[in-house]
């Protein structure tokens, strides 16, 4: 395997990078603010609709979509696993750069549902719209009043009923339903509760503003609302769609699922690197510039060590990752079950360690918004609950460690 950048991936490396750095940077803080003391922060500022004109005038748009459909329909080169590892990092660096490139969760996780299990009348009502930037959607899968780290707990329902689905329950973390623009959500119920255990399940697209759908409320995270975006509980109180709203057919919710998290998770890492990054590099500045006691905070208390073995987790998480990538580039899903859950236990937990020792440089400075590190711890230790929490996925590598360990049952060949 070799992770040397393609010619591709390296031009549009430093073309993001261009845009970050003379588009997006200085504009971060000021619409990051206004949100803050905006009356109504579930709005779209002008600032970020004209940014995202001008990433698509750029033909810097839809990066995360496969080649094969990128090139098929017209948008753009389209780039493997692999290739798109590092873009992602790089958009990770700054928390409102996914969205300027029509690049941001849950937006590309519902993507690829429907580029790959979505029947082209799905694809020309939603996913053109969602490529093109007109429309945003949420992903409703986590139920507040049962253990959603076991997916088969769902009791939430999505029962077809002739040429109806009716679909019944309450979902919460529900990301991106506060969105203005959210035009739709996937949702995740229970359609057979007689069928074999992961095949009871189905995913419906269900229109917002649909009759019995509510929003109840707006979740904060740590007290972050993660406007305009944010996490939202949902009610589905009979609420009915046409039976064609069921992605792939009854049943086939797990088999979705697997297929979306697999290139979720490699997206999320690597913005988690970025992010890392970018803190660790404030964290240098903040010790070098800073006296304490005498000395710079860089030599004091073991703030050398700290910093050094931090550039060590990173690079280690980099490259973790993109092996992970490559293996589900050359084998799918199922050829990269283990490593998707190992980057996803770790990639996590190091970016969270990280930002919280460079919050401790800052001192108190680093827990309040005159910088990013409070948002960005936020972030970071979410997402080791979201796309499942560390336990399943440390659960889901010991498992085939303790099956490799056991060797081939009997009949089977090595």
């Amino acid at each position: 395997m070799d992770f040397t950048p393609s010619r591709l991936t390296a031009e549009y490396h430093s073309r993001i990078a261009d845009f970050i750095t003379h588009e997006i940077a200085p504009l971060e803080r000021r619409c990051f603010e206004r949100l803050q003391v905006s009356e109504d922060p579930w709005t779209v500022l002008p600032e970020i609709d004209d940014l995202k004109q001008k990433a698509q005038r750029a033909g810097l748009w839809n990066i995360f979509l496969p080649p094969e459909f990128a090139r098929a329909n017209g948008y753009g080169p389209g780039f493997s696993n692999t290739e798109y590892a590092p873009l992602a990092e790089l958009m990770g660096r700054h928390l409102m750069a996914p969205e300027i490139f029509n690049c941001n969760a849950p937006d590309t996780g519902n993507a690829e549902v429907l580029v790959h299990y979505g029947s082209r009348a799905q694809q020309e009502q939603w996913l053109r719209p969602l490529l093109d930037g007109s429309i945003r959607s949420a992903f409703c899968m986590t139920e507040p009043e049962v253990a959603s780290s076991d997916a088969t707990n769902m009791t939430a329902t999505a029962k077809v009923e002739g040429d109806e689905v009716v679909i019944t329950g309450r979902k919460w973390f529900s990301t991106g339903i506060g969105h203005p623009r959210c035009a739709f959500v996937i949702f995740m119920g229970l359609t057979d509760p007689d069928a074999e255990r992961h095949s009871r399940h189905s995913m419906v697209i269900v229109p917002v503003g649909t009759p019995g759908m509510r929003v109840e409320r707006m979740l904060s995270v740590f007290g972050y609302h993660d406007a305009p975006y944010g996490h939202g509980e949902v009610s589905f109180d009979d609420v009915r769609v046409p039976a064609a709203n069921v992605i792939a057919g009854p049943g086939r919710g797990f088999e979705i699922a697997q297929g979306r998290l697999g290139p979720g998770r490699i997206h999320h890492c690597m913005r988690l690197i970025g992010l890392a990054e970018r803190a660790l590099e404030e964290g240098v500045s903040r010790a070098s510039s800073r006296t304490a006691f005498g000395k710079p905070l860089i030599n004091l208390g073991g703030n050398r060590e700290r910093i050094a073995r931090a550039r060590i987790a990173i690079n280690q998480a980099r490259l973790h990752v993109l092996h992970t990538a490559w293996l589900l580039d050359t084998n799918g899903p199922l050829g990269a079950i283990s490593e998707l859950s190992q980057i996803k236990a770790a990639v996590p937990q190091m970016a969270q360690d990280i930002i919280d020792m460079v919050i401790q440089l800052h001192g108190a400075a680093g827990l309040t918004n005159d910088h990013a590190l409070a948002g960005a711890y936020a972030a970071a230790r979410s997402l080791r609950l979201a796309d499942g929490p560390d336990e399943v996925h440390l659960g889901v590598v010991s498992r085939i460690e303790v099956a490799k360990a056991r060797g081939p049952k009997k009949g089977q060949q090595q």
